[in-house]
């Protein structure tokens, strides 16, 4: 007898919060991953009111990563790890990847 397999982190998020709470907190962990890394480059302190400036990236990377993962046909547990690259990588992030690719395609 096949058994299902137990669901996952994400699916048992869903079940929880909601896929737009989902959604959320993959965003918000992003950006969080961002900032640790800036705090041990010592660019940013750990806290403090500046953080609150993160909170509207995260949203707009979580809209952007929701749209991008419908149009590509992502399942869901795809789709929240694309929004929270998304957020890792912010608009600088994103936009340097995309140029890079531009510059290094290979013309057909």
């Amino acid at each position: 007898m096949d058994t299902p397999p137990e669901p996952g982190l994400i699916e048992a998020m869903q079940k929880l919060i909601g896929g737009a709470g989902t959604a959320m907190v993959a965003a918000v962990v992003g950006r969080l991953m961002w900032h640790a890394g800036e705090v041990r480059a010592r660019r940013r302190p750990a806290f403090g009111l500046f953080m609150i400036w993160e909170l509207p990236m995260a949203i707009g990377m979580a809209l952007i990563g929701d749209g991008a993962g419908e149009y590509l046909e992502l399942t869901d547990p795809q789709t929240v790890a694309l929004i929270a690259v998304l957020s890792y990588l912010g608009p600088r992030g994103i936009c340097a990847a995309l140029e890079r690719w531009w510059v290094n395609r290979r013309a057909p």
